[in-house]
Parts: structure tokens; sequence; C-alpha cells
């Protein structure tokens, strides 16, 4: 069974348009980043704390998306975060970005404007190289 995903609401902006009034392609990453940032949260887990204890921080190390639609501004979107995969060094989370149709939260969302599986691999400390994450963290993230 999959986990469920975390879900954050976003609103769209000017500084998220091009001229035309339709999301720039390269803010859904910065959209994914804010929702995994919170996902993260969610589960207790601040990064900033977590470089302070542990000495390492999560990377992207790989990002894949699909467009399907375009978001406009005034849009409120849905972006979720859904853990996909957990490695010794790395994770892979399944993304998406909805239209959303209402304020309720229990309305589906109306449609997909983009998805994404977006890997995040942990580095130790300044030197920015791989290394394994802490066990206490792989089982804080693993668990739903």
């Amino acid at each position: 069974m999959q986990a469920p995903a975390y879900t954050h609401r976003i609103r769209v902006y000017w500084e998220d348009t091009d001229a035309g009034g339709i999301v720039f392609y390269a803010n859904y990453l910065k959209f994914f980043e804010r929702a995994r940032t919170e996902w993260l949260r969610a589960r207790g887990i601040g990064q900033q704390q977590l470089r302070e204890q542990t000495g390492g921080m999560f990377v992207v190390t790989d990002a894949q998306l699909r467009y399907h639609r375009p978001a406009r501004l005034d849009d409120e979107l849905l972006v979720t975060a859904r853990l996909q995969e957990a490695g010794r060094a790395s994770l892979t989370i399944a993304q998406q970005a909805w239209l959303a149709d209402s304020s309720d939260v229990n309305t589906p969302p109306a449609s997909l404007l983009c998805e994404a599986q977006v890997r995040i691999g942990w580095v130790a400390g300044d030197s920015l190289r791989p290394a394994r994450m802490p066990a206490a963290l792989v089982h804080s993230l693993s668990a739903t």
C-alpha cells in the first residue's frame, strides 16, 4: 500500500509567471521544493536543525518533470510530496502539482498540471560527499 501524499497549498503570484500570466516552467521546481520542505517539517524534521545536529543535508541529485497543463496568475495549487523509495543515501519523492478546485480540502483537485520524480541525496558537511543517512532519519521518513 502506498503512503498518502503530503499536500501543500500554493498561490500563483506575478513573480511566478511569464509575460502571458502563465507559470514559468522552472517555477514548478520551486513549488516542489517548498512541498518537500513542508513534508519534512510535518514529520518533525527541520532542514537547518538537521544540518546542525548531524552535519549532513539533502541535495537534489535528479529531477524528472512532465508538464500537462499550464497554471495561471492567481490559481491555487495543491502540490504533493510522497516518499516513493528510500535508500541508505537517497530518497526518491513522487510529486504532483494540481489545480485546486475550491477552498474545501475534501474536494478533489480539478486537473493535474505537472508531475515529477525528484531524487534527493544525503551529503556530509562541507565536503558535500555522498554519505549514508542517519538510521533514525531513515526510520522517521519511512514511517507512514
